[in-house]
């Protein structure tokens, strides 16, 4: 499967933002999706993730209360909802498919096989 994540762009401090992120080749129904996200010259860390079924989701401690994912399963997307949003969530914003099929939740960037390409978030201040 091949993921596209799009929907990043240049926004100031305390606006919003809306990242989508769609399947090809493949399905996301049955596997966790989440978000991850780079900074530069930083590691890859967790943001959010929502399991198979839709009713659970996790979030990075620095991101709760700000960020929302969801997911659309016939539709094959997956979204996460900025808002309030700070420069230091400045970064390359990826989505990613669980590597494994009805697994439980992850936050582990390890337990996600399929990524997409990323998309640019960047916030002024």
């Amino acid at each position: 499967v091949q993921l596209q994540a799009f929907g990043g762009g240049l926004v100031q401090a305390g606006g919003s933002l809306r990242l989508s992120c769609a399947a090809a080749g493949g399905t996301f129904s049955n596997y966790n999706l989440g978000w991850f996200r780079q900074a530069p010259e930083k590691e890859r860390v967790f943001v959010a993730t929502i399991n198979w079924v839709g009713g659970t989701t996790r979030y990075a401690d620095s991101v709760k209360g700000r960020f929302t994912i969801s997911r659309d399963n016939a539709k094959n997307t997956v979204y996460l909802q900025m808002n309030s949003l700070k420069p230091e969530d400045t970064a390359v914003y990826y989505c990613a498919r669980g590597r494994i099929y009805g697994s439980s939740l992850s936050t582990k960037s390890a337990d996600f096989g399929s990524w997409g390409q990323g998309t640019l978030v960047t916030v002024s201040s």
